[in-house]
């Protein structure tokens, strides 16, 4: 019943959203005008909204999780990769101190690994978690030490670590790196993060495995980011190194997993490099670097991002082109979270620097006033977020009551944080682009 009313007050929310477009404040709503020029009152209101939800993300050190640590809060309990470090930078962006919370991230990742390199991409206070297989850690932990080191000034917290660090990218080279064309894979969709994206395999019993757009950039930044690591720390041979190893990488992104005919990257089928033509969130993440012209940048943007036949909807961009046969809006969280349509305020705040990136700064304030008011209208219907909402109604999806421990809404709050990012982007301050300087000039 209360789960009923939540979403009967959510959808007036979103009613009074979409019919009252010349109002900017409200009782509760605030709606943004056709002409846009109140995204300074959405991020004024958004900031202090999130200013009250912000301190759910932090825990203090328990267990097996030596240092502070960040989880997505409410559905989730657990130390996750890429929640982490896309959380800690959001919380570094607010203050440069904060970008302690990344380096205890990278610690206590760092503290969990084997022998051989492997560190799980899930830690609880009582251990590893490794699920859906190995589970191994995405290719964030190098950009993350890299975040944090700029943000607090100091490379020498990472010294002690440097081999270990090393020795995560070796067992990744080792497990998911395909010798013929160089370029990595995901063990399964699950581990990546977007867990059933029609353009890999997201079930065990399927085999297969892919060349996949947002692995191998991951992974290039991560390059990237040893590229400075190493030159902060002394290490010479290694600059050279991992410098030569994101060369190399970058090549071989531009050159198998763009496809000139459709005039975008897609992910590859490994064995056969068949190209897997679905229009997902995961072929969009090259755009974050300079894999392509900017005049074939636009054209992908053009053709399918900002596109309302493929990811463009009346609230963000979608996780899934509405022309592909599987696109749909489920309300679903378990076993995987559904990014076969629903905006995800993550995926959208990475599309928003792939249109920083190529020239669309227009689209990409609009995308934050969008996102903005989607966020405040699930908080004030709601209390919290959601992780995801319908592309073409404005619907928050999960997690729901029913699928909320005790079957009590506990809310969302995490990566979507980075939606004020955006807002105070399109303000014309800085957009959190997430760049990382070059070392030897490793993009060439």
């Amino acid at each position: 019943m209360m789960n009923r009313l939540h979403l009967i007050l959510g959808l007036i929310s979103l009613l009074f959203f979409t019919h009252c477009k010349n109002t900017e404040e409200s009782v509760g709503v605030l709606v943004l005008n056709p002409a846009g020029d109140s995204i300074e009152i959405v991020y004024s209101r958004l900031s202090r909204e999130f200013d009250k939800l912000r301190p759910q993300v932090i825990m203090p050190a328990e267990g097996y999780l030596q240092h502070p640590y960040m989880i997505p809060a409410g559905f989730y309990k657990q130390m996750w990769d890429w929640d982490g470090f896309f959380i800690g930078n959001h919380l570094a962006s607010i203050d440069p101190d904060n970008g302690k919370y990344l380096k205890y991230w990278s610690m206590n990742f760092l503290n969990s690994i084997d022998s051989l390199g492997y560190i799980a991409g899930c830690i609880t206070t009582n251990g590893p978690r490794p699920i859906f297989g190995r589970f191994a850690i995405k290719p964030f932990l190098s950009q993350g030490v890299f975040f944090a080191s700029e943000k607090l000034d100091d490379y020498e917290w990472i010294r002690p670590y440097y081999e270990s660090l090393k020795m995560v990218l070796g067992n990744r080279e080792e497990h998911q790196r395909d010798k013929e064309t160089g370029l990595f894979f995901w063990e399964i969709a699950m581990q990546s993060g977007v867990d059933n994206n029609p353009a890999m395999n997201y079930f065990q019993d399927d085999k297969k495995q892919y060349l996949a757009c947002d692995m191998n950039t991951w992974q290039y930044r991560e390059y990237l980011a040893m590229t400075v690591i190493a030159s902060e720390l002394g290490e010479t041979d290694d600059v050279m190194y991992y410098v030569a190893r994101a060369n190399t990488l970058k090549n071989q992104i531009a050159n198998y997993l763009w496809n000139e005919e459709e005039q975008s990257f897609f992910n590859l089928e490994r064995g056969s490099l068949s190209p897997v033509k679905r229009i997902s969130f995961s072929n969009f993440i090259p755009l974050l670097e300079d894999f392509i012209s900017r005049a074939k940048g636009k054209e992908m943007i053009n053709r399918y991002l900002w596109n309302e036949d493929h990811m463009l909807a009346p609230y963000g961009l979608r996780s899934l082109s509405k022309q592909d046969p599987d696109y749909n809006n489920k309300n679903i969280i378990i076993p995987f979270s559904n990014w076969q349509g629903p905006v995800w305020p993550i995926a959208n705040y990475l599309y928003s620097i792939g249109l920083i990136n190529y020239g669309f700064e227009e689209e990409a304030k609009q995308l934050a006033g969008q996102l903005g008011a989607l966020a405040l209208n699930d908080i004030y219907a709601f209390g919290s977020m959601h992780e995801n909402y319908h592309a073409d109604t404005g619907e928050p999806l999960a997690p729901t009551a029913e699928q909320s421990e005790n079957g009590v809404f506990t809310g969302f709050v995490g990566w979507n944080l980075l939606i004020q990012n955006m807002l105070k982007g399109a303000q014309g301050e800085e957009w959190l682009t997430l760049k990382i300087k070059k070392v030897h000039e490793a993009q060439h």
